[in-house]
């Protein structure tokens, strides 16, 4: 099991979008049941007495433009409520992608460091500097739509060619096309370079 953990301030906009984004992937890939993708806040700004907010409804509307979110591909967007990065998060996901630098200054705080590397923003997946605007002030959700989906088809294409989790696929049943990866996974063409990307 991969486990990916996206995290920004609130976790009503730009997390909640990468999680599903992410969730599309590879749900498309028929690979789901090898991920356990997750979002989450560094601030309870969104949760009121133990309950998160749902998803913002612009950023919800913005994957139901993709997709995403729909009666034939809900991924669970409607049951999403924003929760709190805690500790424990650190030893349960492989990945930790925060959406800016506040995030991560944040989640290191709350890791208390970040000694298995596994802390990373956004765009370092996207190969581009910066942080993914948040929308919640500049409305701007198709840039942020932009960022996420970069990001996380990035995401993706490093987990493929990544030595130990491309031999973790294709160990997979149904997924023997993997072996390639697992042997030369730096010089392979990747298979699903024409995935979707909304």
């Amino acid at each position: 099991m991969i486990n990916i953990l996206f995290v920004c301030h609130g976790n009503i906009c730009r997390s909640t979008m990468a999680e599903f984004i992410m969730k599309d992937i590879v749900n498309k890939q028929g690979l789901s049941e090898h991920f356990h993708i997750e979002s989450s806040a560094t601030h309870t700004d969104e949760i009121w007495n133990g309950v998160g907010s749902p998803v913002y409804p612009p950023a919800r509307a913005k994957l139901r433009e993709h997709g995403i979110g729909t009666d034939d591909n809900e991924l669970g967007v409607s049951a999403k409520r924003a929760r709190l990065t805690s500790r424990a998060d650190y030893d349960k996901f492989d990945f930790i992608i925060g959406m800016d630098s506040a995030n991560i200054r944040d989640l290191n705080r709350v890791f208390g460091g970040d000694p298995e590397n596994k802390v990373h923003k956004m765009l370092e997946y996207a190969d581009r500097d910066g942080d993914v605007a948040d929308p919640w002030y500049t409305g701007n959700f198709d840039a942020t739509w932009r960022d996420c989906s970069d990001g996380c088809h990035g995401l993706f294409r490093q987990i493929l060619t990544n030595p130990q989790y491309a031999r973790e696929l294709s160990e997979a049943e149904d997924n023997a096309h993997y072996d390639d990866y697992a042997d030369e996974p730096r010089n392979a063409s990747l298979i699903h370079d024409d995935f979707p990307r909304g």
